[in-house]
């Protein structure tokens, strides 16, 4: 039997991270919430809301958007975009994923970008979240369905889908079985930033919607991606900009660390597996202790003992 992960860890680093707080999740109403602004490279920028990360590219063709947050954001997001863009020609949507958080303005945002440029809007993501969307109500979540205004009208099927908008050649690159099974990598190559969705986010654990086909292998692959494509500038500072579906704005070093906690959790548990372990024994030997301060949660809607429930059951298939 291999040592509980309390031995693996020294007196002095065991004392600090137990007397360490946790991580906290806030909570705030998207009605009385901002939407800020923040540049990043090139043409492209951040939007950073309550329900996290959007990333926006402006130019002459019109407006990109990756990911839409939701519906009741929308009206802040379009208060961003005009003070960006005046006379937007085009409107063009992306989505990295399924989930509400990142494509519940979808609708509405589409209709907006019709009314404004009389040009229907482009919703594009990787085909299995049009099939999540369009699926009867018995077989997917209630909060994945949106009305046919919101479905992707450009579903690629292949491994990537590239486009050229705004003097930029754009990569869609979709990531199998990570955080769902239909996620995508937005990558603006002339402006050297990646847009990552749910794939990356820095201030909490990786979420794995299992039931939606995610799996902690897929994350990892992923992770190892943007590190690929990421090019630092000096001493591992600068270069590439990565915007996560959630936190803050990060380079390639940032990502990197995450994917090496990624991996590392994941060897640990691999190897509790081995020796037989039940999920609760698993649990109870918390192989994720020494990362826990940073990216742990004991409440909210992703806890530290749900990632290690999923890395689990990913793992045991």
């Amino acid at each position: 039997m291999r040592p509980h992960l309390l031995q693996w860890l020294s007196a002095a680093a065991l004392t600090t991270l137990l007397a360490a707080p946790a991580l906290s999740q806030q909570s705030e109403n998207p009605a009385d919430a901002e939407i800020h602004v923040l540049p990043v490279q090139g043409n492209v920028y951040m939007l950073v809301g309550p329900r996290g990360n959007a990333a926006l590219q402006v130019g002459y063709d019109g407006i990109l958007l990756v990911d839409t947050q939701t519906a009741e954001l929308v009206p802040k997001i379009a208060e961003r975009i005009d003070e960006l863009a005046e006379n937007p020609v085009r409107y063009i949507i992306i989505n990295t994923h399924v989930h509400p958080d990142h494509s519940g303005g979808n609708q509405a945002l589409s209709n907006m970008g019709r009314q404004e440029t009389g040009v229907a809007t482009e919703i594009v993501a990787h085909e299995n979240v049009l099939v999540r969307m369009t699926a009867p109500p018995d077989e997917s979540a209630p909060e994945t369905q949106l009305s046919p205004e919101g479905w992707p009208t450009m579903a690629y099927f292949l491994p990537y889908r590239d486009i050229h908008f705004n003097g930029e050649p754009i990569e869609i690159l979709h990531q199998p079985a990570a955080h769902t099974d239909g996620d995508s990598l937005v990558w603006f190559r002339r402006s050297d930033v990646v847009s990552t969705g749910d794939i990356y986010t820095p201030e909490r654990y990786p979420v794995i919607d299992l039931d939606r086909g995610g799996r902690v292998q897929g994350v990892i692959d992923a992770l190892n991606r943007i590190i690929r494509i990421a090019v630092p500038e000096d001493k591992q500072e600068g270069g590439t900009k990565v915007i996560p579906g959630h936190g803050r704005l990060s380079e390639e070093a940032d990502v990197v660390e995450y994917r090496d906690m990624g991996t590392i959790i994941r060897d640990r548990v691999q190897a509790l597996i081995d020796d037989g372990m039940s999920l609760e024994e698993v649990q109870a030997a918390r192989p994720s202790l020494d990362y826990d301060t940073e990216y742990g949660a004991d409440s909210g809607f992703w806890t530290t003992e749900m990632f290690v429930e999923a890395v689990y059951r990913s793992l045991s298939e």
